[in-house]
């Protein structure tokens, strides 16, 4: 899918205050859950396995052109597991549920969804998630937020009807617990930068347009500024350069509606 604006920016829409509150909070209930045994690693579809995006981050080739043999000889991976290689992370995440941060962020997104000329139908949206990078070399691998068609739909978890799973295979396979989500996808992607641009170095986040781009890998330097927020179609690939220095955190939501037809 070809958007004419592949992202809009609200530069510094957060002040300062509310960014300590919002990293307040969630350092609060990082620490929560490890002080309850909890792990806080982010979790995702794949090999989840930092010292292998280090490797291809020297290999310096994007996502899309990594062939079988690029991956075979970075690491020793069967090829019935190349795909997943593709989607991978070293950060830790909390989820932030407070009526007045949707208050706060979700006209945004619907201004981005009308300027941009999208105009996408969603209604609703996922948890917060609040991520935290740690230097040297936390990151977020190319990836999807979400293909956009029927395949990328949530799927109820029913406990004591379904099996037990991990928090890996629970996200896999694409369980929610949370009705309101069943059968959508996710259509618009939210990224909030809660740092002072000298706090890190690295932790770019930068976007793949695809081949036919007129720009095809573009770095998103307007989320650098405290409390600068982006949106974006989901399908977008994106991802999170390693963080060379200091720590990165992030906020981002998921915007969701009933898949494109």
């Amino acid at each position: 899918m070809i958007t004419t604006n592949n992202y809009w920016c609200f530069e510094s829409a957060l002040d300062s205050l509310t960014c300590d509150k919002i990293v307040n909070l969630g350092k609060e209930q990082l620490k929560k859950l490890q002080d309850l045994g909890i792990s806080t690693e982010a979790v995702t579809n794949g090999h989840n396995h930092k010292q292998f995006m280090e490797k291809i981050e020297k290999n310096l080739k994007p996502r899309n052109n990594l062939s079988v043999e690029d991956i075979k000889n970075i690491e020793n991976i069967s090829v019935e597991n190349i795909e997943n290689t593709t989607y991978i992370r070293d950060s830790e995440v909390a989820w932030l549920n407070y009526n007045w941060l949707y208050d706060l962020i979700l006209p945004y997104v619907e201004i981005a969804n009308q300027k941009a000329g999208w105009k996408y139908d969603w209604k609703g949206s996922e948890a917060f998630q609040f991520t935290k990078y740690n230097s040297p070399g936390g990151f977020y691998g190319w990836h999807q937020d979400s293909c956009g068609d029927h395949n990328s739909t949530y799927k109820r978890y029913i406990p004591g009807v379904h099996p037990e799973l991990s928090e890996k295979e629970f996200s896999v396979n694409r369980y929610t617990l949370n009705k309101f989500s069943v059968n959508k996808i996710r259509k618009l992607s939210v990224t909030i930068n809660l740092n002072e641009p000298n706090d890190y170095e690295g932790g770019n986040l930068k976007f793949d347009f695809g081949p036919h781009a007129s720009e095809r890998y573009h770095e998103c330097v307007e989320i650098r500024p405290r409390g600068s927020i982006i949106v974006f179609p989901s399908h977008i690939y994106h991802q999170v350069t390693p963080v060379t220095k200091g720590t990165r955190y992030s906020l981002v939501l998921w915007c969701l509606g009933y898949p494109f037809k």
